[in-house]
């Protein structure tokens, strides 16, 4: 073989080796989209596990409850860490196409409702305006927390997809606006109650369990997921991260910094 035909094929197998190494590198990077408190602060603990792991995690961080869906079904991100399953579940009947796959359940952030008016429930006068999320699964679920509560009765205290129609008594006859959940802390002071995400009211400087009038207790079905599309879903890099999530020094993590306000769900 001549010098020059050698050179040529360690060329080649260093290229082959480059582009193998490159393959391999991607397989191991992850990027997931999700909301800044508590959902991206919890993956940027994680991160230097995984970096043990050989993993590189990218988060993308949003302020809606629509792009990190979105995104994931596009396959512009691996997956999100932002939702819960009744939200999943009333995404997946508006998007018919939607590829979104659970991977692990990691925590609950109790729903609070919040006043900057009135001190206890007892103080909400009659026909005080009430704001509650938008979209069904949480504007739903507002709904069964007031109904808890004593503000209004519904027909069936287990609908989990109640709607305003599906109010039995009104007695203080509130009146109840459902808005952008990222905007219910701003207009907190415009109305007479908001009843507000966890992940929205931390980021607003509201402590859950000393500011919230009332708040859902620790058994709420509403775990928020580790969701990625099919393709990504059963991947090594995404099984570490759901390890990782998982984990003890989580669950450690959560407790230590959030204190009560977000609860494991693992």
């Amino acid at each position: 073989m001549s010098f020059t035909l050698r050179k040529l094929l360690a060329a080649a197998l260093g290229t082959l080796t480059l582009a193998a190494g490159s393959v391999a590198s991607a397989a191991d990077r992850l990027v997931i989209a999700a909301t800044p408190v508590p959902h991206a602060e919890i993956l940027e603990f994680v991160k230097p596990m995984l970096a043990k792991e050989g993993v590189e995690l990218e988060v993308k961080v949003f302020t809606d409850y629509v792009q990190p869906s979105m995104q994931t079904n596009e396959k512009r991100v691996d997956g999100n860490f932002f939702l819960h399953q009744p939200y999943l579940d009333e995404f997946k009947k508006k998007q018919k196409n939607d590829i979104q796959t659970v991977v692990t359940k990691v925590h609950v952030e109790p729903l609070g409702a919040y006043s900057a008016k009135h001190k206890a429930v007892a103080d909400i006068p009659e026909g005080a305006t009430v704001a509650i999320p938008n979209d069904p699964s949480n504007s739903g679920r507002a709904l069964l927390l007031m109904a808890k509560n004593g503000l209004i009765t519904l027909k069936d205290l287990n609908n989990i997809s109640a709607t305003q129609k599906d109010i039995a008594e009104n007695p203080k006859k509130l009146k109840i606006r459902e808005l952008e959940a990222a905007t219910l802390p701003r207009i907190l002071n415009q109305v007479d109650l908001a009843v507000i995400n966890t992940n929205y009211a931390i980021e607003a400087k509201l402590n859950p369990l000393k500011d919230s009038l009332f708040i859902e207790d620790a058994s709420s079905p509403y775990a928020n997921l580790l969701v990625a599309h099919e393709e990504s879903a059963n991947s090594p890099a995404m099984k570490k991260l759901a390890a990782a999530l998982n984990s003890p020094e989580v669950k450690q993590f959560i407790a230590d910094k959030y204190q009560g306000a977000v609860v494991p769900a693992f």
